[in-house]
């Protein structure tokens, strides 16, 4: 995967400049992540379906079932 341009912040970024964040940026295929503070260094890449799969078991773990 090339270095994606469209790189976003969550709009959950917490208060005062919203450093506190992860940054993602998506192409057809991948789904990349870095971290706010430091968008040089190192960015994780997954696959576009496992980036996903990940994401709905996180929302699932906030939503505990009754």
């Amino acid at each position: 995967m090339t270095t994606p341009e469209n790189w976003r912040k969550s709009s959950y970024s917490g208060g005062g400049d919203g450093n506190n964040c992860v940054e993602i940026a998506t192409t057809p295929t991948h789904t990349a992540v870095r971290d706010s503070k430091t968008p040089a260094r190192a960015t994780l890449t997954f696959p576009t379906p496992t980036f996903t799969a990940f994401l709905d078991a996180v929302k699932k773990r906030q939503h505990p079932c009754p």
